[in-house]
């Protein structure tokens, strides 16, 4: 439990552990082999290195890609995040090359999201954890918020159910930090959910709510 005093009255906050999201409030306990097996295969797209992630220009892909959540639509070309290039490379779904037309590999394109971001790796791991659940998952916006997540069918018709925010294990998250980011997410009447990923990788996720007392 975490707890903040401030001129004699006490705020509790507390977050209670969670394996799974589950309707409105918690994660589907959708298995990730069933949620993998779910049409993926059939997209096989090519996408060239950018300055920001990787650039898909095929109209056949970029709709296919857009469709189910990947990317941001801009002059007819796909961008996709680093994060969102590893996962399609990782599954089959996507091949990249660079500027001067050579094929790039998982480990160089994570070289490349390394350059630009310290937590790459974890980034990479926590999207794929989400995404291999089988939701859609988007950039997330503001401080402290990494990913918004989407009910199954609700992208593309609802906002984003869940705002994740994330940490690892062994660096604390200051109390001011995570109750800043809880009041703002709900004002936007929205679900606060803390990653916290150990040193191994594995990551439990965490309902974030809020008492007075």
């Amino acid at each position: 439990m975490l707890e903040k005093c401030e001129a004699g009255e006490k705020e509790k906050y507390y977050a209670e552990p969670i394996n799974t999201l589950r309707e409105s409030s918690r994660l589907d306990s959708m298995s990730k082999d069933k949620a993998n097996a779910s049409g993926n295969a059939e997209i096989t797209a090519e996408g060239l290195v950018s300055e920001k992630g990787v650039e898909v220009a095929e109209k056949s892909s970029v709709d296919a890609l857009n469709e189910r959540g990947y990317g941001v639509l801009e002059d007819g070309k796909l961008k996709l995040t680093w994060y969102e290039a590893l996962y399609l490379l990782e599954k089959g779904m996507l091949q990249v090359r660079s500027k001067t037309g050579e094929q790039v590999y998982f480990r160089m394109l994570l070289d490349l999201y390394e350059k630009e971001s310290e937590n790459a790796w974890s980034s990479y791991l926590l999207y794929r954890d989400l995404r291999g659940r089988g939701y859609v998952v988007r950039e997330g916006f503001g401080a402290n918020i990494d990913f918004r997540l989407y009910e199954r069918g609700a992208y593309g018709k609802d906002t984003a159910s869940y705002l994740i925010m994330s940490t690892q294990e062994g660096q604390p998250t200051p109390v001011g930090d995570l109750l800043e980011t809880l009041q703002r997410v709900q004002t936007q009447k929205k679900e606060l959910i803390l990653a916290v990923m150990n040193r191994r990788g594995e990551i439990v996720y965490y309902e974030v709510n809020e008492l007075h007392t």
